[in-house]
């Protein structure tokens, strides 16, 4: 068994440690203790991690002196709402959770940003740990301090930056999920080698249908991928630049997921797929990269058994005008002008708002 990988998240006042490996969940009392002003947590997790993964975890803080009570949402991106940002604040403070006291996130993308969300604006501000249970959480979301809820017109538009005090990314967990949720978190993984590092897109090329089963190619690629955001984050914490760049395939990807409901019908990580395909679509109609990066894209998708195309997503979808007013309502809107990621090649990402409508519509079109 390889020992665990450490990746420091140097943000001054507000730097923590991200730890990577094998067994972390049943070691978690031990490496939290020393956080504590006092020897006791509280978990927020949902039904489905609750089943699997609370008991040990609880057990782990037992073992090291710690108490703990746990509040139990239900599974699913329909958590991520004012209704249960709402009850998970009020039993915090039910908790009588204190400013100096830490609350800890176990669980998925969902849990851990609502979780975090809570976390920042109880009482202006408590610690909080994340402990990602997914794939797509322990490379993407339980890093870099993002925390929000979903609205009606679109993914985390109600949120702060709060980062945590600690990551424990228990890379045995992954065991656990479904092979849909492990390939939705693969989305996010391939994300990274496609913005920014053309070397680990072609390791992943090669390793990636192994990930699954061999837990040293796992370790490795949600280290590497963490270790790219940690830098992007460092460099731009509140996203006024760099880290626009994480949001490749984002905002084709959110505009799907909102024209499917936030459904079982398409994934966080499916729809960052398919927005990564169109992302290099788009970029090769422009002229902005050879016509063989968004092959090359396409057949690794396919080859992972990920979605790339909007023909790959189940049921009818609204059609392009309505995509593209969907896509008005992403984060990375300036003065009303869309902006998105796109390539100069594979790992060669840029932001750009030089995206001409017509040329919008018929990557959409061709899609279908």
């Amino acid at each position: 068994m390889t020992d665990p990988v450490t990746v420091h998240v140097p943000l001054g006042a507000r730097a923590y440690d991200v730890r990577i490996g094998a067994g972390l969940l049943a070691g978690a009392g031990a490496q939290i203790a020393p956080l504590l002003a006092r020897p006791r947590v509280v978990i927020v997790t949902d039904a489905t991690v609750a089943g699997l993964h609370l008991a040990p975890l609880q057990e782990a803080l037992r073992a090291a002196g710690i108490a703990s009570e746990a509040l139990v949402l239900p599974a699913g991106e329909g958590t991520k709402s004012w209704p249960h940002l709402t009850a998970c604040v009020e039993w915090l403070l039910d908790q009588q959770v204190e400013r100096r006291d830490m609350v800890l996130a176990l669980g998925g993308g969902v849990i851990g940003d609502l979780v975090g969300f809570a976390a920042a604006i109880l009482r202006r501000g408590v610690r909080f740990v994340q402990l990602p249970t997914t794939l797509l959480a322990q490379v993407d979301s339980s890093v870099g301090g993002k925390t929000g809820i979903n609205s009606p017109r679109g993914k985390n538009l109600i949120g702060a930056f709060h980062q945590p005090s600690l990551v424990l990314a228990d890379i045995d967990v992954l065991d656990t999920l479904s092979a849909r949720d492990f390939l939705s978190g693969y989305g996010e993984v391939a994300k990274y080698g496609l913005l920014g590092d053309a070397d680990f897109f072609a390791w992943l090329e090669e390793n990636g249908p192994g990930l699954r089963d061999d837990p040293a190619l796992r370790q490795h690629a949600v280290a590497h991928a963490v270790a790219m955001k940690a830098g992007i984050v460092t460099r731009d914490e509140t996203e006024q630049g760099e880290r626009a760049l994480l949001n490749l395939g984002h905002t084709f990807g959110h505009a799907l997921e909102a024209a499917t409901g936030y459904s079982d019908r398409l994934l966080h990580g499916e729809g960052v797929a398919v927005g990564c395909a169109l992302a290099f679509d788009l970029s090769a109609r422009m002229g902005l990269c050879s016509q063989e990066d968004p092959s090359r894209v396409l057949a690794h998708l396919a080859a992972m058994g990920l979605p790339a195309r909007l023909s790959d997503i189940p049921g009818d979808l609204p059609d392009d005008a309505a995509l593209i007013a969907l896509m008005g309502q992403d984060k990375k809107v300036v003065d009303g002008q869309l902006r998105f990621v796109l390539a100069r090649g594979i790992g060669a990402a840029f932001v750009s708002d030089a995206v001409e409508a017509e040329m919008l519509q018929s990557v959409l079109h061709d899609a279908r």
